[in-house]
């Protein structure tokens, strides 16, 4: 069996509620996942978007989340998870929003793909400090066991979305 991520508030390529946006509370969507390796010592997960800034002209990925070194016996995350919690002990990094924790949609043009990649690793990361993506992608390069992958859309709600506050 391999590695599968599910959301119960949104279907695989499916719209991201408003509600874990910018225009709405922000919070992070409650994430499940089965099948990990029996030799996972510890999960990472990368939300990020390559849409960004305009999906007809993409420039760059957007790094919304960055969370890593989480249990071996995890199964999910709950809904607003916040930036100060160590879900199952793992440790949260940065966002490209410089921030530390879950960052949701705000497009400011077009509808963009939000991809949540989970990580079954055959090691723990330790202490890397307020990571980025990079640096986590960079620590775990040879200890990737599986990979699991739910991409949410979204597009602002009267066209772009409305700036972060």
């Amino acid at each position: 069996m391999s590695l599968t991520l599910t959301s119960s508030a949104f279907p695989s390529h499916g719209a991201v509620p408003i509600r874990y946006t910018c225009e709405a509370e922000d919070v992070s969507p409650a994430l499940a996942w089965s099948g990990a390796p029996e030799l996972t010592q510890s999960f990472a997960l990368i939300v990020d978007d390559p849409d960004a800034p305009d999906p007809a002209a993409p420039k760059r990925v957007y790094v919304h989340w960055v969370l890593y070194d989480m249990d071996p016996s995890a199964t999910s995350l709950p809904e607003g998870v916040g930036a100060k919690d160590r879900p199952h002990g793992g440790r949260q990094g940065k966002n490209d929003g410089g921030g530390i924790g879950y960052m949701g949609p705000c497009p400011p043009i077009g509808r963009h793909r939000y991809f949540f990649k989970l990580y079954a690793l055959d090691a723990k990361l330790g202490d890397l400090g307020t990571a980025t993506k990079a640096e986590v992608e960079a620590a775990m390069q040879t200890h990737v066991l599986d990979v699991a992958e739910l991409v949410g859309t979204y597009q602002g709600k009267d066209g772009p979305a409305k700036p972060r506050r």
